[in-house]
């Protein structure tokens, strides 16, 4: 397996020391012809993000520290995680890890659910609110921030975003000293439409700070996890992009626990990249079973992000044992740290070579990348340039038409949990 430090620079005899000049196969400069050298450069740098974000985890560990054992210690505290789109799917798949390692109340809730509904969520205890965003400049981030601080009795704010100069990252809340910004290496701010590095190294972060007071002994994890990615960057690229030129028109990707939120993300990075001609799915392995099953055809890919759990793993088998009987798509994908020999899918993406293992929550981070390949590769044999493939602007890097309107004084009667 090659060390993380040894990123796509195959065939480029012309590549300066620390410099790519190939990503994803192919030159700079064919991506920019192709309009798709961000998302490809950006997809390419990962595993390099990861370890520069741990190394700023790491750094920041005394205040970060400090800052979350004052939020703790509120016994009341309950945590919500927050951000909109891809930002939200970074809560919905640290919840559980979250909540596992902090021992504290958790739960993942949009800020386009929060605005439009914020009596649900913010109540007369203390909250810590942990916004994920890419840009910060999201109306619905400012607004949720701004709701917690004129609902909650008392709200601290953990803010992990990609962009300095992003209005949440310059909104200051109503009590000094409650409010903690976490700035992500500038490499994370993606230019193109896709969330990819943001995505990753927004969930790396929360991980982190989820067992803060490991951070040192995590540097492992986060090696390891940086070395897969290369491995499926180096060994498994050109098997993804045939896969991508296959002909399906629908997507279905599962997985288990904290990779079910995984395929969530993993979905949308297909749909968005092909501008919807692919049509996505995501579902949990035992989820599956009750009624989305029918949606295979044989112009279904089918990808499998499996857990490295051996309890949860038992489940899954089930399931693609049983989708291999039936109608089981055009073709089919598995990934997972080990290769399970009574699985046969039509490509399996081991990611470690060896004894090497990392915990079923670090394995979300990478296991992500597929997807993007994919996806990259899908809007290119499309006519499509994955920079920007909205062709008639239906989606944009920010949110557009969002008026944010005024929460009634009458409804600030917060619910109790």
């Amino acid at each position: 397996m090659k060390q993380a430090t040894d990123i796509d620079q195959s065939n480029s005899p012309s590549v300066q020391p620390g410099v790519l000049s190939t990503f994803l196969g192919l030159s700079a400069k064919a991506l920019e012809t192709k309009g798709g050298l961000f998302t490809a450069r950006e997809i390419t740098q990962q595993p390099q993000l990861w370890l520069k974000t741990w190394k700023l985890v790491q750094q920041q560990n005394t205040q970060l520290s400090a800052f979350i054992k004052e939020a703790f210690a509120n016994n009341d505290l309950s945590i919500i995680l927050t951000g909109a789109g891809t930002s939200a799917f970074i809560g919905d798949v640290l919840q559980g890890p979250f909540q596992k390692n902090t021992k504290k109340r958790t739960i993942a809730i949009a800020t386009t659910d929060l605005v439009s509904h914020p009596a649900h969520y913010f109540h007369s205890h203390t909250t810590l609110l942990i916004s994920f965003a890419r840009s910060g400049d999201s109306p619905e981030s400012v607004a949720a921030l701004q709701l917690a601080d004129a609902l909650c009795q008392k709200v601290y704010h953990l803010i992990i975003t990609c962009n300095p100069n992003g209005k949440l990252a310059l909104t200051k809340n109503n009590a000094p000293g409650r409010s903690y910004v976490f700035l992500l290496p500038p490499e994370a701010d993606d230019q193109s439409l896709a969330m990819t590095g943001s995505f990753t190294s927004m969930l790396l972060t929360g991980l982190l700070i989820s067992r803060i007071e490991e951070i040192n002994a995590l540097e492992k994890q986060v090696n390891q996890i940086a070395a897969y990615a290369n491995h499926i960057l180096l060994r498994y690229r050109e098997k993804l992009k045939k896969v991508a030129d296959l002909k399906f028109d629908r997507a279905i990707f599962l997985g288990s626990g904290p990779l079910r939120s995984v395929a969530n993300e993993s979905n949308l990075k297909v749909q968005e990249l092909s501008d919807g001609k692919v049509i996505c799915k995501f579902d949990s392995f035992l989820g599956f079973r009750h009624g989305p099953k029918a949606v295979i055809n044989a112009s279904t890919l089918m990808v499998y992000l499996f857990s490295n759990n051996e309890y949860v793993h038992q489940y899954e088998q089930d399931l693609v044992t049983t989708i291999t009987s039936e109608e089981k798509g055009l073709f089919s994908i598995g990934v997972s740290e080990k290769a399970d020999p009574s699985l046969h899918p039509d490509l399996m993406i081991e990611l470690s070579a060896g004894e090497d293992t990392v915990d079923e929550e670090f394995l979300a981070v990478c296991s992500v990348l597929p997807a993007q390949i994919i996806g990259f590769f899908k809007s290119l044999s499309l006519g499509l340039t994955p920079d920007n493939p909205s062709e008639k602007a239906t989606i944009t890097r920010v949110v557009k038409g969002v008026v944010i309107y005024p929460f009634p004084a009458q409804n600030n009667n917060i619910s109790q949990p």
